[in-house]
């Protein structure tokens, strides 16, 4: 889709179907020449009340007013939003051009969100699918008084990467293999000048890596350790070097603990941490930002085969830990212990992981926030700020040494879950505050919120769950 910033007025654009936002007891900015604009208001039709919709005609353009609540409400999630269900009623109208008239008196980053809002309700999956007749948005444009140009271009590079990683999650685990993520990782690095290494199966071991191995080894598939790195193409990048660290399990049977039927095939969706790594990394070198990144993905299946880990196997992980293997289907963490560990013989000075980690967190927070846990105040601060920005909302848990407790092994130094099954999002956190010694650290945890999030924006299927925030953090540390 082409996406455009102008100071022409919205009717000038040429777009076949302009949104106008309506802000509680505010009226038209700019009505026609006929004032029907303001007749729909008056006559009640149109109403500020938000996501409220009404549609009126002028001169062969049609005009979509869209209620945007009390201005003082109108944040950036909100936005995003009011942009949604503006293109749910022009696909209705089978638009193919469409211009936002920017809201007055609103952020610099508004703009970006309008173009995230629309890109990412506009996002469907066909691969699989026969053709339809249904009209593709063609084009959209955001006009307002000044030049709004850079913040429409971010929108549009976050937009479409976080598409990007949808893809990556929708696609079906006979062909999303941690060999195509490598391949793609590889894509990515040769079209973004980024530095690419994929380590194998017998790499991985002869690494230390044994936990990461240990789940792999029932499958046929070969797993990848994927590692990219960003260095800003201009010198002066002075921060942190921040290490994001995502668990791509292409697809988790639960191992020899295996999963009830019901519902497995969602578990092509275990790799949605380790997408929304690739897509932020991707978006952060189009954007240029001033950051240095490594990104870590460990992917592999964690399927039922001849050589699969056993409940009471124990295994070394790269640090020296000896785990013991309770439940085959805690492999999230044990898949992640080691990355953790390579993100900082990296050189990661700042470390966030994403991981699609335990049902618990789904039963806490259902489809609104991610759990958030870390070792650092002014870290998970930075953290849960860039998801409030970004719309992908956070909220921290705590971290306890009481919690730890239940991990302590009697065969080996850790066992990888409690069996009692209480606090287990918080105890699968502990596990890996293990292996991060005293590198400020946070952890989300995002089973609730990778698929089927119910947003406006993105109903149904994978949603790149902290794919923005991640680059709304890297934005913030250059600000």
């Amino acid at each position: 889709m082409k996406v455009s910033a102008t100071t022409e007025a919205p009717r000038s654009t040429g777009a076949d179907t302009v949104v106008v936002g309506l802000f509680d007891g505010k009226g038209i900015p700019h009505d026609f020449e006929d004032g029907s604009l303001q007749a729909l208001v008056d006559s009640g039709e149109a109403r500020s009340k938000f996501k409220s919709l009404a549609v009126s005609h002028f001169e062969g353009t049609r005009v979509v007013l869209v209620g945007l609540g009390a201005r003082e409400d109108f944040d950036l999630e909100r936005a995003r939003i009011a942009a949604a269900v503006a293109l749910g009623r022009a696909r209705e109208l089978r638009a193919r051009t469409l211009c936002w008239e920017l809201p007055h008196k609103v952020s610099d980053d508004h703009p970006a969100a309008l173009v995230e809002g629309t890109l990412l309700a506009a996002y469907r999956f066909t691969r699989y699918k026969k053709a339809d007749d249904d009209p593709v948005l063609e084009a959209l444009t955001i006009s307002a008084h000044h030049d709004v140009a850079e913040a429409v271009e971010r929108g549009r590079v976050v937009a479409e990467a976080a598409n990007v990683v949808r893809d990556l999650q929708n696609t079906p685990a006979n062909d999303a293999t941690p060999t195509m993520l490598a391949e793609h990782a590889r894509a990515l690095a040769s079209e973004l000048g980024l530095e690419c290494d994929v380590l194998g199966r017998e790499q991985i071991r002869a690494a230390g890596m044994g936990a990461f191995a240990a789940v792999a080894q029932g499958a046929v598939e070969d797993p990848a350790l994927i590692t990219l790195k960003y260095t800003p193409p201009t010198p002066g990048a002075t921060g942190p070097v921040i290490g994001l660290v995502g668990k791509a399990v292409t697809f988790d049977t639960g191992g020899v603990s295996i999963k009830p039927a019901k519902g497995m095939s969602d578990m092509k969706f275990d790799m949605s941490g380790g997408a929304a790594v690739l897509g932020a990394i991707e978006a952060i070198a189009r954007l240029k930002l001033p950051v240095r990144v490594i990104a870590v993905v460990g992917a592999t299946e964690n399927v039922v085969g001849s050589g699969a880990v056993k409940p009471g196997d124990i295994v070394r992980a790269k640090t020296g830990t000896t785990i013991e293997v309770i439940n085959t289907d805690a492999e999230g963490r044990l898949v992640l212990c080691d990355c953790l560990a390579h993100a900082i013989d990296c050189g990661a000075e700042r470390l966030v992981d994403i991981a699609t980690l335990t049902g618990g967190i789904v039963t806490t927070f259902g489809s609104v926030h991610a759990g958030l846990f870390g070792t650092d105040d002014d870290w998970c601060a930075a953290v849960s700020a860039a998801g409030d920005a970004s719309g992908e909302r956070v909220w921290r848990l705590p971290l306890d040494a009481e919690y730890a407790k239940a991990l302590d092994g009697r065969y080996g130094d850790l066992i990888n879950s409690n069996e009692d099954r209480k606090a287990t999002s918080i105890t699968g956190a502990e596990f890996l505050r293990k292996f991060v010694g005293d590198t400020p650290w946070v952890h989300l945890d995002i089973a609730g919120v990778a698929w089927n999030r119910g947003t406006e924006y993105a109903a149904k299927g994978g949603n790149a769950f902290g794919m923005r925030l991640m680059v709304e953090l890297a934005r913030g540390l250059t600000a």
